[in-house]
């Protein structure tokens, strides 16, 4: 049964029996459940591919994957996973987490216009949609909100992570991040870090998480990992959010159904990233599938 909630200048629906899931304590953070068997299964898929083994040993392909098959014992794997990498749109969840945040301590005023503005940044990747918001926030805002201790989803010990330092227009300041010099960036394990924190309700609080993932849910753009999802899979419930400049293709997704439980990530700078994205999908989900079995020291 849908709750109803009121949310930044229009009505939002989410399901409380499904996103976020309850968790009364602290949560463990991503880096901690690393799971060493699930990464060699990782690896070895990965590895099958020639193109996908040089690209990853190249440092031009990040892959991150959290499986929540069994949610008291959550397993994380990747793969030049704390690399930081150009990743276009897909920071703009910083944004979005930013915006809530401002919006929850009272320095944003929520509006419906900057509710559609959010929902077209993530659900569109609309550049100028997502460029008001960040004049509104101001680059020392997004910032701050991503090295919140409550967060850590940059953090310079654990190789960086998510990163907005640049409108998404061609005028404007230039702040890069300080490990990479990047305008926007990110880490495999910090975005899969985003939405494992979601999952529990741990950005902001439950009830912003729960709003984010509204927001974040059903995408209108069908490519890379949703393509290949929509295919396989076309019952579950899919919150994503993309990226692509060039040669820098890039994707994020959290999975839930009733078969399916995960995220997915990866950065990738290749002409063909945005195919091989696509053809990611089966292969992870492989290793996913297996994920109970492997051991993790």
């Amino acid at each position: 049964m849908a709750v109803v909630i009121q949310a930044i200048g229009s009505t939002l629906l989410y399901s409380q029996a499904d996103l976020p899931v309850d968790n009364y304590g602290p949560l463990t953070p991503i880096r901690d459940l690393r799971c060493e068997g699930l990464e060699s299964k990782l690896k070895e898929v990965i590895s099958q591919n020639p193109k996908w083994k040089s690209l990853v040993n190249a440092k031009r392909m990040a892959i991150g994957i959290v499986s929540f098959e069994d949610l008291e014992k959550i397993k994380y794997a990747g793969l030049n996973d704390n690399q930081m990498m150009y990743a276009a749109s897909l920071p703009k969840i910083a944004v979005l987490l930013a915006a809530f945040d401002a919006i929850h301590t009272g320095r944003l005023q929520p509006t419906t216009e900057l509710s559609n503005d959010l929902r077209l940044m993530i659900s569109k990747s609309n550049n100028a949609a997502t460029t008001r918001v960040i004049d509104q926030l101001g680059f020392e805002s997004i910032e701050n909100t991503l090295r919140n201790v409550s967060h850590k989803l940059y953090d310079e010990e654990t190789g960086g992570g998510l990163w907005v330092g640049k409108r998404y227009a061609k005028s404007g300041p230039r702040k890069p991040d300080p490990l990479a010099g990047l305008s926007h960036g990110a880490t495999a394990s910090q975005v899969a870090s985003f939405y494992y924190q979601l999952v529990f309700g741990h950005l902001i609080s439950k009830e912003r998480s729960a709003q984010m993932l509204e927001i974040l849910k059903d995408p209108e753009l069908s490519h890379k990992f949703v393509n290949t999802l929509k295919i396989i899979a076309p019952d579950t419930d899919i919150y994503r959010k993309s990226g692509s400049w060039k040669n820098y293709h890039s994707d994020s997704v959290l999975v839930w159904g009733k078969d399916r439980k995960y995220i997915m990530v990866a950065l990738i700078e290749d002409a063909g990233g945005e195919q091989i994205i696509r053809d990611l999908v089966v292969p992870l989900e492989s290793v996913l599938k297996v994920s109970s079995t492997v051991k993790c020291n």
